[in-house]
């Protein structure tokens, strides 16, 4: 970029007028030459060019070949396009997928032309193949969904031009759906609906239909023996149809069929909700609650239950929920939504539990049992006993330091030792930003401690290894 930002300096103010002055005259040089002349230039650069090599070679192939000639060579262009013999890389992967892009360029052509038919078959195996690679190449860029939306879209557009038999197409395209691993044919149903017609579309949601009438109710945690990705899209097929009729009663029952996990009944919930319908999103809430009271507790379930109850009038009931959530998985989002709801004494209740459990629980050195105690004696300003449970039972320097912080005014000493101890991780990490938040945290320390002189004797006491540190900053 400097090289190029020198050199357009040196070039003058006239640059940008001599550049476009000079593709003119290259431009008329050109159109003086001959056609065979032309023809030399692009093949001498096709030689030392592969990818030209390779778009030359396509064009000429799909230019003046009858179907089943241009079928073949097609074919074979994407099996060459697409093949992974070894893993591509990420350096790799931008010339394969350019490769690979190169041929459905001569699919959009022939999409079209008079070879719509041909164009849709091979969109099909081009999106097939693009999918067979994805386990075989560092997609970081992305290249492989850019691919697969382009196949897409040209699938779309020789099957406008095509005009397949509606029903056959419905088949097939309900067939591909079902079996879809990464997205090209989800919702065909309606980015087809042109193609497919009433006929098509009516026999597509048949099929969906019979599909969905085989499988069987699902309700709780037991271990399912099918495949939830066949629930998921059948649901989703009969549910653009159900939508596009406004059937909410037919879209709950779809959501209904399979309630095999936590999430599924919050979906479930969250739909209802979504549709006015909130007694029969409690209603679901509190059944999801129930079937599933023995697992982990999911918070946004409880909160959406303990938000319907609270509405309607029922606080016994959503503080209820609350501490079952609680006691089996605590956490401070439950703790605030307990306090908000019930006061002081859940406040009171939910600190002595915590206090009993960090009690019979022993510490190590990747755990602390008292660290969400902390966190909220921390935000009630319950300092005293906040930093008791540090002295019995530790703490994370984290949330020693976010302690240290709230209550250095009336517990500086406490304060300084943590400030202290992040000072010595800090100066030994090394580096500037190291360094410098150091010398702000130190800045800080000196304000909370006797004189000056003493501040600066004990600062270098405390921290040995940051005596550097300090001196450079004050």
């Amino acid at each position: 970029m400097v090289a190029v930002a020198l050199a357009a300096n040196a070039a003058g103010a006239d640059a940008e007028a001599e550049g476009a002055d000079t593709l003119t005259r290259i431009r008329q040089h050109l159109k003086k030459k001959g056609i065979d002349a032309l023809v030399e230039m692009v093949m001498d650069l096709a030689e030392e060019d592969d990818a030209l090599f390779r778009k030359l070679k396509l064009a000429a192939a799909t230019a003046q070949a009858d179907r089943k000639t241009l079928g073949t060579r097609l074919r074979q262009a994407i099996d060459d396009a697409t093949h992974v013999q070894y893993y591509i890389d990420y350096r790799a992967a931008p010339g394969w997928a350019s490769g690979v892009d190169t041929v459905l360029s001569a699919l959009a052509e022939i999409a079209s032309g008079a070879q719509t038919s041909l164009a849709l078959e091979l969109a099909e195996l081009a999106i097939k193949r693009i999918e067979q690679a994805v386990e075989s190449i560092d997609d970081s860029d992305g290249h492989l969904s850019g691919l697969l939306d382009r196949a897409s879209d040209i699938h779309l557009a020789a099957a406008r031009a095509a005009k397949p038999d509606p029903v056959l197409f419905a088949r097939n395209l309900f067939a591909h759906e079902l079996a879809d691993g990464y997205g090209p044919y989800s919702g065909a149903a309606t980015a087809y609906a042109e193609v497919l017609g009433e006929a098509g579309l009516a026999e597509y949601r048949r099929l969906a239909t019979e599909a969905w009438e085989n499988l069987p109710a699902r309700q709780g945690s037991r271990e399912p023996t099918e495949s939830s990705d066949e629930y998921t899209s059948l649901r989703n097929i009969l549910d653009r149809f159900a939508e596009r009729e406004g059937d909410v009663a037919a879209r709950i029952a779809l959501r209904s069929k399979d309630l095999s996990s936590v999430r599924s009944y919050l979906q479930l919930a969250e739909f209802c909700l979504s549709q006015g319908r909130e007694e029969e999103a409690l209603r679901r809430a509190e059944d999801g609650l129930f079937v599933f009271e023995d697992e982990r507790p999911d918070e946004r379930l409880v909160f959406l239950a303990v938000g319907l109850l609270s509405k309607a009038g029922r606080r016994s009931d959503a503080e209820a929920h609350l501490w079952r959530a609680f006691e089996k998985m605590p956490s401070f989002e439950l703790y605030a939504r307990l306090s908000r709801l019930a006061g002081k004494a859940a406040s009171e209740r939910a600190i002595e539990l915590l206090h009993g459990r960090a009690t019979k629980t022993q510490k190590t050195q990747w755990h602390y049992p008292a660290e969400l105690l902390i966190r909220i004696l921390t935000h009630e300003k319950m300092f005293d006993a906040a930093w008791a449970a540090v002295r019995t039972h530790g703490a994370l320097i984290d949330t020693r330091q976010a302690l240290a912080g709230a209550s250095e005014a009336t517990h500086a000493r406490e304060a300084l030792e943590v400030y202290a101890e992040r000072v010595e991780a800090l100066a030994k990490a090394g580096g500037n930003p190291a360094y410098a938040a150091a010398a702000a945290l130190i800045a800080r320390m000196a304000t909370l401690r006797g004189t000056p002189n003493r501040r600066l004797t004990w600062l270098k006491s405390r921290c040995a290894t940051a005596a550097n540190v300090i001196s450079w900053c004050c």
